[in-house]
Formats: C-alpha cells, structure tokens, sequence
C-alpha cells in the first residue's frame, strides 16, 4: 500500500498557496482611438494580452455582424490577411488620421476598412 500522508501534505500545501492575482481591466471601446489604444498594447505590458485580444475579438465581431447584416459585401480581405496585420494598420491608420481618434468605434473601424480593403 501507498502511503497517503505525503500526497495529503502535498495537497494541503498546494491549497495553502496564496492564489496569484489576476490583473484584470474594464475594457471599452467607444471610440476609434480608444480600440486603436487596446490594439497597440505591448505584449509585454501585464495586461497587454488582454487589451490585444479583446481588439482583435471586437474587430472580428463587429465584421462578422457587418458583413451578415450588409446587402453586399462592403469589406473584402485578400487571401492571407492577418487580423493581427489588420489591426496593426488600423492602429497606424488612426495615428495618421488623428481626426478619427474621436470618431463612433464603429464609424472609425469601417471607414478604416473601406478606405484599405473596399470591394472591387
């Protein structure tokens, strides 16, 4: 028979561990600077994995809801577009374009997308 008592010790050391905190942040994104914000992030800032993808999974859902509600396609990704490549010119977009910085979210990312992948 196995003894049990350094398994029980073992658990009980491993429940007495203080849990490590999860950072965690109120993402929004009301405005064309403020998901260019999120999508800038630096994967080494604490939260930066978070703001990264919440940008990406924003952007992704907001295209999927636009193209299945839209009469046509109004946004067409050549083959091999990246979402990561998509955002990181969309964050160069609205720094070059700082009038959109305050623009809807929406109103910025789609105007976005129109001027870079319209359909042809």
């Amino acid at each position: 028979m196995t003894p049990i008592a350094p398994y029980a010790a073992l658990a009980a050391l491993l429940f007495a561990m203080p849990a490590q905190a999860q950072k965690s942040f109120n993402a929004q994104a009301r405005t064309a600077g403020e998901l260019a914000e999120l999508c800038a992030a630096s994967p080494k800032d604490p939260l930066g994995d978070a703001k990264i993808n919440f940008c990406h999974g924003y952007a992704q859902g907001a295209i999927a809801t636009e193209q299945r509600h839209a009469d046509g396609k109004k946004v067409c990704f050549p083959s091999g577009t990246t979402r990561t490549t998509t955002m990181n010119e969309f964050v160069a977009w609205v720094k070059a374009n700082s009038d959109q910085k305050g623009a809807n979210v929406l109103d910025g990312l789609f105007r976005f997308l129109g001027e870079k992948y319209p359909c042809r």
